[in-house]
């Protein structure tokens, strides 16, 4: 196998097994993985525009984010009001239900950070950032993080 094919299914792996893990832990919550961001990204970053929101989705990349956004509305995590300064455009905010659920979501990646941290160890991380970084400059959901570090 060529090294960049393993280094290719080596992320496959190690970010489905992340997402199982993520998927199962947020459960109780009744969140998928997708859900969560946007919560987080809502909790960080509110008010958004759907827009706004979906030019920083990793889970959503390149997509209109308006299939979540209306799970989470019709859940009574999210709402939509109308932005005061385009009367064409909503602002997405959370509710009081959403907030919360988003602070619970924190301590679940929390949780998964620490099992990360667990397997990394004391190797250093920079290196592999650097090269995924680059990597991922070149595609739209990299771009999407990138927006995100600001």
């Amino acid at each position: 196998m060529r090294e960049v094919t393993e280094l290719r299914y080596l992320i496959l792996a190690l970010q489905r097994e992340g997402n199982r893990q993520l998927a199962t832990d947020l459960r109780p919550l009744g969140l998928t993985p997708s859900q969560a961001e946007t919560l987080g990204l809502l909790a960080e970053r509110e008010p958004l525009t759907l827009n706004g929101l979906g030019e920083m989705l990793v889970c959503e990349s390149g997509t209109n984010p308006s299939r979540i956004v209306d799970r989470l509305v019709s859940a009574g995590l999210v709402r939509r009001v109308p932005n005061p300064e385009d009367r064409r455009q909503v602002l997405l905010t959370l509710t009081d239900h959403g907030r919360e659920l988003a602070r619970q979501v924190v301590e679940v990646e929390q949780r998964l950070e620490d099992r990360l941290v667990a397997l990394i160890g004391d190797r250093p991380v920079a290196p592999a950032l650097t090269l995924l970084r680059d990597m991922a400059a070149q595609v739209p959901a990299g771009r999407a993080l990138d927006r995100r570090r600001g």
